[in-house]
């Protein structure tokens, strides 16, 4: 009886610790063209695709979801705040088109579209961010912010520092 009873706790210790896992990124080591600076960010939207350029010709590709057709942007901006858990506010053109968000979602909160952590860019309208919504990632679903698994965005934002440049192509 007590070996079944130490066999029963092991087992609801193993899948304790198999729940609690934290998630892995799914970043993947690629090739770059040599004329991208190490530390730069490139998201390239119709490949749904960020990477991080790393010094040695190389670069981590992470699949991400990026802006509708009509919310997309392309240009050079850099990183400007870093977030834990970040508090969102809604936008006024997502407040116009779903009214009955409230004003702000507490950072951690399930219904937070933010997801574990954020980093905005410079002009303050949008954010490479996680998401509450993992089945988004790899679309066209956003108004303009990059999407990536909370994973990704964790890997990733240990890997930036504020000021790092981030380039949005097509």
């Amino acid at each position: 009886m007590a070996i079944t009873r130490r066999l029963l706790t092991c087992l609801i210790l193993l899948a304790t610790l198999w729940t609690a896992a934290p998630a892995r990124a799914e970043a993947t080591l690629v090739a770059v063209a040599p004329d991208m600076a190490a530390g730069t960010i490139v998201v390239r939207t119709a490949e749904r695709a960020l990477y991080l350029v790393l010094p040695d010709g190389q670069a981590l590709r992470y699949s991400v979801g990026v802006g509708r057709p009509d919310r997309q942007w392309i240009g050079t901006t850099a990183i400007t705040g870093k977030y834990v858990k970040p508090n969102w506010a809604p936008p006024a053109a997502i407040r116009n088109d779903s009214p009955d968000l409230p004003a702000v979602i507490p950072g951690g909160s399930p219904a937070n579209p933010m997801g574990a952590a954020a980093l905005t860019l410079s002009g303050g309208d949008y954010a490479i961010h996680g998401t509450n919504r993992p089945d988004s990632i790899g679309g066209f679903v956003s108004y303009g912010c990059i999407r990536m698994s909370n994973a990704d965005i964790v890997d990733l934002f240990d890997r930036v520092d504020l000021g790092t440049p981030v380039i949005v192509t097509r």
